[in-house]
């Protein structure tokens, strides 16, 4: 059934009801108007047949069936008020007069009636196969004694007789409503598939499903807001990615646990696309951009996408080519080299050509040497000896500290060291290179409970109150990157060392000072093995 159908529909049975209700209230009315009317005329009846001198005279000794006097007096007021039944009852309630003969010489029925108590009553009684509406007055002698009772009852109408004389009034109520009633589901019809585009309400469910099934499909994250800064949609894929609660759709963004850069960035104007953000440790691409809805904005909706592993790719990329800059240094070196040996020899001398490839050898070896016989992870002692390398291509020295000693240490305290190490001395050698007598040294401390290693250069240092501002996403010294590509090596460093519970920290003293902590894993200790009594065999 159309959208129209339906509103018609739902029109017709309203309308239904409220005719029912109005039969009702019709019939209820009705009824307690021939009471209140009828009733009163009863009661002025009733109250003559009671005052009737003849009445008063002989009801004290009249007998069933014995006289005319009270019979006709009975039927002469019952004809002039129109009444459908009268009798006249001793006080003893026995019906000694009345137009029904069936009455005569019964007890009179008097149902809720107060009339023995000398109080004139009208109401229904039900003493008939269908209630009458009676009215009983006292019968009161000449000294106030009540003697007897006068009763006056009229039909009372039944329902189908109450319910025709409502029926005209009722077809023109139930023809106006009906009028009504279809022009306005017309009306509303129209109206509300103008909202809808025109569209059945099958068809709105069938989009809303769709869409529910797209934003909740979609591997990005997709967050959209109103005007007033609350969130409208949020798939799963984004509340992953920001750690949104499950109820955050309907709420206020400043209410949720969302980071105030992002915040920032999902209310503020983007100027550039795919702009990054660092939520927590994940590297999230953002665009945004605004809703509008017949020329007005009516919100804007942000699209997200986790740029983690790609930038771990970019990272190990950038890694490489700087290996590849540092073979390509040491080849140029060699290259050097090999024509200083390849002159020695053709010049013929011979010794010098053993000496000079003794001195280069021991230059390379004790590189190697120093950097491994501190450092006993991998990693991080290949991550010092290339950065060595590209650092005597730029003319800057890059040393480490005599004090410096490292164990080995698990894989994730190493992958973190190399993130944190490398940013460390790249923006080292980024802020000294170019200035006179420039040097990088890092000094890395082991203990059981943590590292700590401080990279320190002779640049002009930080400024006091960018302190704290270096360590934020999208804060940069340097050139402005593409897209917003600059500001997060500092930050993510920040992030790498508090994950493992330490802290990164800068200070200056002769240049810039950074000191980064981090904290050991506690090995898990295995119980020892208890050892079995002689004779028994314990099972593995």
């Amino acid at each position: 059934m159309s959208l129209a159908g339906q509103y018609l529909l739902l029109q017709l049975l309203i309308v239904l009801a409220v005719l029912v209700a109005v039969v009702a209230i019709s019939l209820a009315q009705s009824a307690a108007a021939f009471e209140r009317t009828e009733g009163r005329r009863a009661l002025s009846a009733a109250e003559a047949l009671g005052n009737n001198p003849t009445v008063r005279t002989l009801l004290p000794s009249a007998e069933p069936r014995s006289g005319s006097a009270l019979p006709a007096v009975a039927e002469s007021v019952r004809t002039v008020s129109g009444s459908a039944q009268v009798a006249l009852a001793r006080l003893d309630r026995t019906v000694v007069a009345s137009s029904d003969p069936g009455l005569l010489g019964r007890p009179l029925e008097l149902g809720g009636s107060r009339v023995m108590e000398g109080r004139a009553w009208t109401g229904v009684v039900d003493a008939a196969a269908t209630p009458i509406l009676s009215a009983h007055v006292p019968v009161l002698d000449d000294s106030g004694k009540m003697i007897g009772i006068a009763s006056i009852s009229r039909n009372y109408p039944s329902t189908w007789e109450r319910l025709g004389d409502a029926v005209p009034n009722l077809l023109t109520y139930l023809g106006v409503a009906s009028v009504l009633g279809v022009a306005g589901s017309l009306l509303l019809a129209r109206r509300v598939k103008r909202q809808t585009l025109g569209m059945e309400p099958s068809e709105i469910t069938g989009l809303v499903e769709n869409r529910e099934a797209m934003l909740h499909g979609l591997k990005e994250g997709v967050v959209a807001l109103d005007l007033h800064g609350r969130m409208t949609v949020a798939n799963d894929s984004a509340r992953a990615l920001l750690g949104l609660p499950a109820d955050c759709v309907g709420k206020d963004l400043a209410g949720l646990p969302v980071e105030p850069a992002l915040k920032e960035v999902l209310t503020g104007e983007q100027p550039d696309q795919d702009q990054m953000v660092l939520v927590g440790e994940r590297l999230v691409v953002l665009n945004r951009v605004p809703i509008r809805s017949k020329g007005r904005v009516i919100g804007s909706v942000a699209t997200l996408r986790d740029r983690t592993e790609l930038s771990s790719l970019e990272r190990e990329l950038g890694a490489t080519r700087t290996a590849t800059d540092t073979l390509r240094a040491q080849a140029h070196e060699f290259a050097n080299q090999l024509h200083v040996i390849s002159g020695l020899i053709q010049i013929g001398e011979y010794d010098s050509v053993v000496q000079f490839v003794n001195g280069a050898t021991l230059d390379r070896t004790r590189l190697n040497d120093e950097v491994t016989g501190r450092i006993q992870d991998p990693a991080l002692a290949a991550l010092l000896i290339a950065k060595s390398s590209l650092a005597a291509e730029r003319g800057v020295p890059l040393q480490l500290d005599s004090d410096s000693a490292l164990s080995p240490v698990a894989d994730e305290l190493s992958r973190d060291l190399t993130t944190v190490v490398g940013n460390l001395v790249d923006n080292a050698l980024d802020a000294v290179t170019g200035a006179a007598e420039a040097s990088v040294r890092v000094l890395v401390q082991d203990s059981p409970e943590e590292v700590v290693v401080t990279v320190r250069d002779t640049g002009p240092g930080i400024d006091g109150a960018a302190a704290e501002e270096i360590f934020k996403q999208g804060f940069s010294t340097k050139q402005p990157g593409p897209a917003g590509a600059r500001g997060f090596g500092l930050a993510l460093s920040r992030v790498v060392c508090r994950r493992s519970g330490g802290e990164l920290e800068v200070a200056n003293d002769g240049g810039a000072v950074f000191t980064a902590r981090f904290k050991r894993p506690r090995l898990k200790r295995t119980p020892p093995t208890p050892t079995p009594p002689p004779g028994k065999v314990v099972q593995p």
